[in-house]
Parts: C-alpha cells; sequence; structure tokens
C-alpha cells in the first residue's frame, strides 16, 4: 500500500468526509439553522488537501532500516544474566564489554 496511491487518497478522502459533517453542523449553528453547504465543502477541500499532503509526506520520508542495524550484540541484548531480578534488584548494573576477558 505504501508505493500505491490509493492508501493516501482513502485517508484524505476520510479526513474530507468527516470534515464535511463537522463544519456543515457547527457552521450552520445546529439542526434548527439552515446548513451552510458552501463553508463545509470549503471545509472539506481543505482537510483533502492537507491530510493528501502529510500522508506524501509521512510515505515520502520513510525509510528502510540497514541490515546491518538488525545483528550484533548490543549492550542489551545481552544473556550473561538469565536470572535478572527485574528493576530495583541488587544487581541492576548496565553491562560493561570485558575487553576480552
Amino acid at each position: 500500500m505504501r508505493t500505491s496511491v490509493k492508501g493516501p487518497l482513502m485517508f484524505s478522502a476520510f479526513f474530507a468526509v468527516l470534515a464535511f459533517v463537522a463544519v456543515l453542523i457547527f457552521a450552520s449553528g445546529g439542526s434548527a439553522k439552515a446548513p451552510r453547504f458552501d463553508l463545509a465543502f470549503t471545509g472539506a477541500g481543505i482537510a483533502f488537501i492537507v491530510s493528501l499532503v502529510v500522508a506524501a509526506m509521512l510515505s515520502m520520508s520513510h525509510k528502510e532500516n540497514a541490515d546491518h542495524l538488525g545483528k550484533g550484540s548490543g549492550v542489551n541484548l545481552s544473556s550473561k544474566r538469565p536470572s535478572h531480578g527485574g528493576p530495583g534488584a541488587a544487581d541492576d548494573r548496565p553491562e560493561t564489554f570485558d575487553a576480552g576477558h
């Protein structure tokens, strides 16, 4: 769905319909008065354009992680102390590398 334009268009259309209904109700002043379709279409158009731009920017900024980032042994990935007592245990110090010992 990321490489297709269908996702951002559906996302934007949903928010445009939501904005149309909200602006139609609030700009009219309730159900007792005549509906203001001019303001509702303007609000829906603005919501559609803004949400489409935001969705496009988010999809363009997506970048996959490099392969080497998911491998290796970081400080928090060590299984040296499997009986770790959790937070607040007496031996709750971060592990350090022993330079080959």
